[in-house]
C-alpha cells in the first residue's frame, strides 16, 4: 500500500480550509434562526457555541503572541497546524461545559431578561 504525501498534504489542507470557517457557521446559526420559539435548552446551548468561539479567538490570539521558528516543512506546517486548530477548538468547547468565563450564562440571562424570550 503506497500512500502519497502530496494527496495528505492537500486533504489536511481542505480541511484546515474548513475549520477556519466557524466564526461564519455560527453567524449563519444565530442570524438565520428564529429564537423566540427556542427552549431554554436551545437557548442556552447557542450561548455556549458562542462562548466556545470566543475562547477559541482568545487562545488564538495568545498563540500568535508567541515567536513563530523560520524552520518549517511546509507539509508538516500545514499539518501541525490542522491538528493545533482542533486542539484549540476543543479546549475551547471543553473550557465553556466545564467551568468557561461565565459568558453563556450571563448571555442566557440577559436575552431571557430583556428579551422575554
Amino acid at each position: 500500500m503506497d500512500i502519497s504525501l502530496d494527496g495528505y498534504a492537500g486533504s489536511i489542507a481542505d480541511l484546515y480550509g474548513q475549520s477556519s470557517q466557524n466564526g461564519s457557521k455560527i453567524s449563519d446559526k444565530i442570524s438565520n434562526t428564529d429564537y423566540t420559539k427556542a427552549t431554554d435548552e436551545e437557548l442556552m446551548e447557542v450561548c455556549k457555541e458562542f462562548e466556545a468561539y470566543f475562547l477559541e479567538q482568545v487562545f488564538k490570539g495568545m498563540e500568535a503572541m508567541i515567536p513563530k521558528s523560520d524552520d518549517k516543512d511546509s507539509t508538516a506546517s500545514k499539518t501541525v497546524d490542522y491538528f493545533k486548530d482542533t486542539m484549540v477548538q476543543e479546549l475551547a468547547a471543553q473550557s465553556t461545559e466545564t467551568q468557561g468565563l461565565g459568558l453563556a450564562q450571563m448571555l442566557y440571562e440577559s436575552m431571557k431578561r430583556d428579551y422575554q424570550i
